[in-house]
């Protein structure tokens, strides 16, 4: 992997972070049931995404 594909993993999981913390904060604002089911959902499917990438880069650093 170069250095380039690197960074591109860097930013897409800092964006992600990023995501994950704007629904954290936003479920702490929201009393409507539906958006919070969407906001929950959401966020499930950032942080498996995150973990994804994460595992990749793991996968790559270790061979």
């Amino acid at each position: 992997m170069t250095q380039k594909e690197l960074l591109y993993f860097e930013d897409a999981i800092g964006h992600i972070g990023n995501i994950i913390k704007i629904i954290n904060e936003s479920l702490k604002n929201i009393s409507d049931e539906r958006i919070t089911t969407f906001l929950q959902n959401e966020l499930t499917v950032h942080e498996n995404l995150k973990e994804e990438l994460l595992m990749k880069l793991k996968e790559k650093a270790n061979g």
